[in-house]
């Protein structure tokens, strides 16, 4: 049996979940309980006590003795025909009224009426010799006195039992919400202190998210300093090289220049890659202005770009410098490949889409998750005599949306025809 419609009804967090899993025991069985008290005290209990009423009321009708009725604490008194009520009366919560008048009408055919007009009362109609009769006694000799009681017992102490369960599941429920925490941080590139705590399943997951974390940190660390090593290294023997072919002449020396300035621009591209988007901390940050302020730049530089579209306003935690080499490196590849590149900023109230289009022959569908990876250069979409890229610059966009928390989203521009790169990051 499928539960798939009950899905969209059901909490998603972990509270509200928990909170379901405790409640709904205890709600079903205070349900049960109540269902079977009702059963068992209500019907049970009452016919057991009007069955000993009725044996009293038909000693009573038995004998015209009125200590009899006296004895037995039952009023009898002659009434007109107008006192008698038109049917069978009871209160709307009174339940047990119902067994009452039941079992009365089964046992006195001659019975005309049964009125529980209160709590307190009963009252009986009969027609006698003399006229129309009324019986009167007290409640609780077919009733029990206060019904109401465990029910009310049942519910004030499965409240109080429910709160102090859910207390308590909430200082166990804490530890894994900070592990949440801190592991969504981790993954916007933030780093939040955390110290493992809880039960010990929590805290062993808690350790080993933070030797991960650990683990990852020095990976990167390790590998920005190897990579930044090597082009550092790698800078001495090409201003050699430089220097070397400023003596040739300028015939001789300009392709080899060339190839120089190629290889610096690889190093710098490597260089960039290795920081990736892990320098500083998030700020709160105009994007808006951020992003004109780097069509700006790059319009002074005599790049063809245009800042055609803002929408939005607002701050958002974000690494200036990352998003500033993740909007260049995405102007740089538009006007590599086509001839001009066209920058658009969204910033609504749960995300932010800094979008990137051009007018060149774009990626295909079915080569788009290739061109997202390190070093993955596509020969027939994005031509490699177009330009001297090592296949970083779309690796270095995916680390920074995903150091913010978001994606690299990449598509067709229906504005331009070429390629559409979003940056979607999540407020």
């Amino acid at each position: 049996m499928s539960f798939r419609w009950l899905k969209p009804y059901l909490p998603r967090g972990l509270y509200g979940r928990a909170t379901l899993i405790l409640l709904l025991p205890v709600v079903t069985l205070l349900l049960v309980v109540s269902v079977v008290f009702i059963q068992r005290h209500f019907a049970g209990v009452t016919e057991q006590m009007t069955n000993t009423m009725i044996r009293e009321i038909r000693l009573v009708l038995g004998t015209d003795d009125p200590e009899v009725a006296e004895m037995l604490k039952i009023s009898v008194q002659p009434v007109p025909e107008a006192a008698m009520p038109a049917q069978d009366t009871r209160l709307w919560y009174d339940f047990s009224g119902i067994v009452v008048a039941r079992e009365l009408h089964a046992a006195f055919p001659d019975l005309l009426r049964v009125a529980l007009a209160d709590d307190d009362v009963v009252e009986l109609y009969f027609r006698g010799s003399g006229g129309l009769l009324r019986f009167v006694f007290d409640r609780r000799h077919v009733s029990a006195s206060q019904p109401h009681q465990l029910l009310v017992n049942m519910v004030v102490f499965g409240a109080l039992m429910t709160v102090i369960s859910f207390l308590y599941l909430r200082n166990q429920l804490r530890p894994i919400t900070r592990l949440a925490e801190a592991a969504d941080a981790f993954g916007r590139g933030r780093h939040v202190p955390y110290r493992p705590a809880g039960a010990t399943e929590v805290r062993a997951a808690g350790r080993a998210f933070v030797d991960m974390r650990a683990r990852i940190e020095r990976q990167i660390e390790q590998r920005t300093l190897m990579l930044s090593g090597v082009s550092h290294d790698l800078r001495t023997p090409l201003t050699r090289l430089r220097l070397g072919l400023a003596m040739l002449g300028d015939e001789e020396a300009a392709p080899m220049l060339r190839d120089v300035d190629d290889m610096q621009r690889l190093l710098d591209g490597f260089l960039d890659f290795a920081r990736g988007a892990q320098e500083g901390e998030a700020e709160p940050v105009d994007p808006v202005a951020l992003v004109r302020r780097i069509v700006d730049d790059m319009q002074r530089a005599q790049v063809a770009v245009t800042l055609v579209e803002t929408e939005g306003e607002g701050e958002v935690p974000l690494r200036a410098d990352g998003i500033r080499r993740a909007v260049e490196n995405l102007i740089s590849n538009a006007v590599r490949y086509g001839t001009r590149a066209e920058v658009s900023v969204t910033l609504s109230e749960r995300s932010l889409r800094i979008r990137v289009e051009d007018d060149g022959p774009g990626i295909p569908p079915e080569s788009r998750e290739e061109a997202l990876r390190p070093f993955a250069r596509l020969e027939p979409a994005r031509n490699q005599n177009r330009g001297t890229g090592v296949g970083l610059g779309l690796s270095i966009v995916v680390d920074v949306a995903r150091a913010h928390g978001g994606e690299l989203r990449l598509g067709e521009s229906a504005r331009l025809g070429g390629l559409c790169a979003d940056i979607m990051i999540a407020r």
